[in-house]
């Protein structure tokens, strides 16, 4: 998402967000950056994988309340209809924004880990007091931790806190570990998220990569319990103090 303007050698170029949605996430992010970040490290972020994982399945019972028809997706009226319940004070185009940035699949519905997105996106745009009530009818209080560290990794990660994450980037922080394969790692952790191979990652290409990171599965491939997380995620090794990929 995104393009860039300037000369292609130019030292320092400037991402324009391609979306209303994209330039808010943005924004917001920035916002956000402006007050720190807690995580020290990739292998610190690493280490939350298993409580993260635990906190976004308990995300199902808010994803059945929106999926009214209970056919495993949240299509676009049922999105509009819950926001409408919940009061949450969305306009109709940025409504229409967020099914299109979540339905990733263009399938013209929001499966299991799309919504986990949706729910971290409504959680970094509404970030002001007056969006205290709807967070707490969607249930986000008790996901607010995990949101919160999801965003922290983030700005973690987009070291001159323009709201992207660049390849650069995500090699440096991976470098810190000093596992000698770290370059490798990093390089596969970014295409992971960089979906549409344009360079740059925002925050909903990041939370995309995340749940996949920590094992959300769509239902149609099958739901992956705490024995079965999806092994694709790099693993912080506490006796030999390196960072590896399993297979």
């Amino acid at each position: 998402m995104g393009g860039t303007l300037g000369k292609p050698k130019s030292p320092r170029q400037v991402w324009i967000p391609e979306t209303k949605l994209e330039a808010k996430m943005v924004e917001a992010m920035q916002r956000r950056a402006s007050q720190g970040t807690a995580m020290k490290s990739f292998n610190s972020i690493i280490l939350k994988f298993p409580k993260i994982d635990e906190s976004l399945r308990n995300c199902k019972a808010i994803f059945e309340k929106f999926d009214e028809d209970s056919n495993g997706a949240i299509d676009h009226e049922e999105l509009k209809k819950c926001f409408q319940k919940l009061e949450i004070s969305f306009t109709e185009e940025e409504i229409d924004d967020l099914f299109q940035a979540c339905d990733i699949n263009e399938d013209m519905g929001m499966k299991f880990n799309e919504f986990i997105v949706l729910l971290c996106l409504v959680y970094l745009l509404k970030d002001d007091p007056a969006a205290l009530h709807s967070k707490s009818r969607m249930g986000m209080p008790k996901l607010e931790a995990t949101f919160e560290t999801l965003v922290d990794t983030f700005v973690f990660l987009d070291q001159n806190k323009d709201g992207y994450v660049s390849k650069n980037e995500m090699v440096q922080a991976i470098n810190e570990s000093g596992e000698r394969s770290s370059g490798r790692i990093a390089l596969k952790r970014f295409e992971e998220m960089d979906w549409d191979k344009n360079g740059m990652v925002n925050f909903k290409e990041f939370l995309f990569a995340f749940t996949g990171w920590v094992g959300i599965e769509d239902e149609e491939e099958g739901e992956a319990t705490s024995e079965e997380v999806i092994p694709v995620v790099p693993v912080y090794d506490t006796d030999k103090r390196s960072l590896e990929c399993s297979n």
